[in-house]
């Protein structure tokens, strides 16, 4: 089996996480910064690819989510830990806290319906997808307030509203495996 530019693309965002954590750990933001753009083009890059390419895979519809959510979860670990000697703004603990439970809670929903009922699918909603955005936009901020202090205020609002989000779309997430298992109940 041959990797496809799409899939390889995922891999290469997967395999960016300890370059962008050493950049974070050593205090280097802006390479950091750079590291984390490069993963994001990557993810713009293979998604566009895979269509226009007509190279969807089953494969590319589990490495793509997975590279997405291990980049931005270790972005929010590492820049809550490390605080402020690469950013100028410590993403706060109860943020990271409620991004890592809403991943968990969608893996954890996704899989008990595949167990339950047999759903396979559980794309992602619009909310989600705006989440995400929010999410990314926050840890570019945060990299950014690092190299300017003037992006503090920025980075704190998009966090304040990466985090309402995170909790929206988990909400989400539980009234619409809610109604799959009604659906398949009746």
């Amino acid at each position: 089996m041959t990797l496809s530019l799409p899939n390889l693309l995922s891999l290469l965002r997967m395999g960016l996480i300890p370059l962008f954590v050493i950049e974070v750990l050593r205090g280097e933001p802006f390479k950091a910064l750079l590291v984390f753009a490069v993963a994001g083009l990557s993810d713009a890059l293979d998604g566009f690819l895979a269509r226009v390419l007509d190279q969807r895979s089953l494969l590319g519809a589990y490495l793509d989510p997975i590279a997405d959510k291990l980049l931005l979860m270790t972005a929010f670990i590492v820049l809550t830990v490390q605080g402020t000697s690469t950013a100028g703004v410590q993403i706060p603990v109860w943020v990271t806290v409620l991004v890592i439970a809403r991943d968990v809670l969608v893996v954890v929903v996704a899989l008990a319906l595949a167990l339950a009922v047999g759903r396979r699918d559980f794309p992602p909603s619009a909310l989600s997808k705006v989440n995400t955005v929010f999410q990314v936009v926050g840890v570019l901020l945060v990299l950014l307030s690092g190299l300017d202090r003037r992006f503090n205020v920025l980075a704190l609002g998009a966090l304040y509203g990466a985090a309402t989000l995170t909790v929206l779309s988990g909400i989400g997430y539980i009234l619409r495996a809610n109604r799959m298992v009604a659906e398949v109940g009746e």
